[in-house]
């Protein structure tokens, strides 16, 4: 396969911050925040498609957005983000896992039922730690 036409497809994809591994103070991994590294997840894109899956509720709102911006002006797209933003930024305490009902409902998604609803239980969590080191380390103190 071209090597060529998977930088293309990479670099039309948007990047994601903050998902890879962190790095310390030593330039070394901190595998008791982030958890151990994995190659599948820096490994490129198997198939034309996967990419595409990775990213279709991104290009669903772009969609939204620039069908709204059609319809009704550049006003509505824009008050519609900051109130995403604004939901998106409600939380609990860091070691406690948020529902984000404001955000699922702005989005239209409180009337259904998705996978994450029923498999997403935050008792069976791997992320548990100790609250008082993760509020420290949210609030730069660590």
């Amino acid at each position: 396969m071209n090597t060529r036409g998977l930088r293309s497809q990479l670099k039309d994809s948007v990047p994601v911050t903050g998902m890879g591994p962190q790095v310390g103070a030593y330039g070394v991994q901190d595998t008791l925040r982030s958890g151990f590294s994995s190659v599948k997840n820096e490994l490129l894109p198997s198939h034309a498609l996967e990419l595409s899956e990775k990213n279709f509720q991104l290009n669903q709102d772009k969609m939204n957005f620039s069908n709204l911006r059609n319809i009704q002006g550049l006003h509505a797209p824009l008050k519609l983000q900051m109130e995403y933003r604004a939901a998106r930024q409600i939380q609990r305490l860091p070691f406690l896992q948020s529902s984000h009902l404001a955000l699922d409902t702005l989005k239209g998604n409180d009337e259904s039922i998705s996978f994450e609803d029923i498999l997403n239980d935050p008792a069976q969590s791997e992320m548990m730690g100790e609250p008082h080191i993760m509020v420290e380390y949210k609030l730069g103190m660590m």
